[in-house]
This record gives structure tokens, sequence and C-alpha cells, in this order.
């Protein structure tokens, strides 16, 4: 008798948490950056136990350069803009599989990332688009979603597409959980500017968020970055103090090293095992965020 209790009490309590699941807010990751953000390993190099398993809950939206790519959430699998070789990943799909597996529910992801570009207008940028959060230059500019050189607002206005077109009907809500970023190389230039200028593209972020969802909290939203190897043609020490110093500085800004990653032949690029080491950290700061472990 005893143990046919034990039994109903386990099993009643192993429904609440599902109820509970169910009702929780379904959670959402921002991510943006360069190019070992948008990927650049081919597929063919992707992780054995990706490729064996899968995604069957992350839902993605993906923009780059002038447009939005994946025309709304789609079920996520990596590739890029690119006419030759789209099929490449980056560290996000390690994020977004290891959330898959903990979670074992449906999430989504909304990333605008663009091989090239720099955060500060003075320095040499792809296609000569900008992150920057400068109150002064983005009043002259416009989103690259309308032909303009703001990367910052392209992701916004994607952001804002999301919520509008999808989020904000979800019947038990949604909450943003992070906001993923790899940047930095084509900052060299204006290393001693990147503090000021990676806080101001941070601090932009969040307060859109504010704005846009009314909620405060997303003034603190969880920022999680990785420094550029070392080893980079196009590393510079100024950049990588900066993210450190931010790290200490503002709330909720945490940094993995990838000081002595491994790099493709390029000495621009991370190699596989980089990429999997660099999405293995930010899921390590994701998971304690969102209480996974």
């Amino acid at each position: 008798m005893r143990n046919i209790l034990m039994f109903f009490a386990m099993l009643c309590s192993v429904t609440t948490m599902a109820k509970k699941e169910k009702n929780e807010p379904v959670a959402v990751i921002i991510t943006a950056g360069q190019s070992n953000t948008d990927g650049r390993v081919m597929n063919s190099e992707l992780l054995e136990y990706i490729k064996s398993n899968g995604f069957k809950h992350c839902h993605w939206c993906y923009g780059s350069g002038g447009q939005l790519r994946t025309d709304g959430f789609k079920l996520f699998w990596p590739k890029i803009v690119h006419d030759k070789n789209p099929e490449r990943w980056a560290y996000d799909a390690v994020v977004y599989y290891r959330l898959e597996q903990a979670l074992q529910r449906d999430f989504y992801v909304i990333k605008w990332s663009l091989g090239g570009t720099a955060i500060d207008p003075e320095c040499a940028s792809t296609s000569k688009k900008y992150w920057t959060a400068d109150e002064k230059w983005l009043t002259g500019n416009t989103s690259t979603l309308t032909g303009g050189k703001s990367l910052l607002k392209s992701f916004t206005e994607e952001i804002d597409l999301c919520i509008d077109r999808q989020l904000s009907r979800l019947p038990e809500g949604y909450d943003i959980k992070a906001f993923l970023w790899h940047q930095g190389e084509s900052d060299r230039r204006a290393g001693t500017r990147y503090y000021d200028n990676l806080k101001g593209v941070v601090e932009y972020v969040r307060q859109h968020l504010v704005q846009k969802t009314g909620k405060k909290k997303y003034a603190k939203l969880p920022f999680i970055c990785g420094t550029v190897a070392r080893s980079n043609k196009q590393y510079n020490k100024d950049v990588e103090e900066a993210q450190r110093k931010l790290m200490k500085d503002m709330k909720n800004f945490y940094v993995v090293d990838m000081s002595d990653a491994e790099l493709q032949r390029d000495q621009l690029h991370f190699t596989a095992p980089a990429a999997e080491r660099l999405g293995n950290g930010m899921y390590e700061v994701l998971a304690k965020i969102m209480k996974l472990k």
C-alpha cells in the first residue's frame, strides 16, 4: 500500500512539473555579430551528435546583409548567406543544440550577422554597414533592411517583427534570456574606442527591448560574448581588454575566453573544435542564468 501511495505521489509531482513547464514563457535567444557568429565552418564538419540528432524544438529567424533570409521562424539548421557555400555553421549551433536537449520544448532564436562588419564607422566594414549605436550616426542612417547602413537597426527591427508577428501571440508568452555576440576583428583599428562602442551596442539593444516590451528587466539582459583568438591576424589587445573591463563594469556582461582558440588556415575563422568550445562556453553561462543546472 505504501509503495502504491508513493507511486501516485511521484506521478502527481511529475504532472505538476509538466504543467508548470507548459505554462512558463517560451525562451528566446538573440544573436548577432560578424563572421565567426555568421558561421565559417563547413557543415561537412558539423559535430556528429548534431548531425545524428538534428533539431526538433529550435526555431530561428535569420537576417544578414540587407534582408531577412528565413521568412519568419523556421526550424533551425545552420546556414549562411553565400551563393556557392551556404552550408556553414558557427558556435551558436552548439548553444542551441545543448539548450534544446536541456529544455525539450520549443524555443526561438533571432539572429542577425554579417561577416567583416565593424561597430565603429571609421573602420573598414563589409558593404559599409555598421553596428554603431552612436546617436548622431543613427539619426542620419537607416536599417540595412531598407537599403541603409545600420546593422543595429536591422537587428532591432528584426526583433520587433518577430515579436509582433509571432512571439506576442504565444499563449504562454515569451522571455528573452540572453544576447549572444562574437565580433571585434573589424574594429582593430579603433581598439581604444571598443569599450565605449560595444557598451553602446549592449545598452542600445537592452533599452530597445525595454521600450518594445515594457519590461524593465531587459535593461539588464544577460550579454555573452567570446574574445578574439590572439593568433587571429586581426587581433587587437585593446578589443580584448575592453571586453574584460566591460565584464567588470556592466551588469550581466559575460566573456568566454577564446584567446588560445585554434583557427583555420586563413588565421581568421574558428575551426570546428574552436567553434564547439565557444558554444559550450556560452551554453555553460546560459545554463546558470536559466538555472538549468
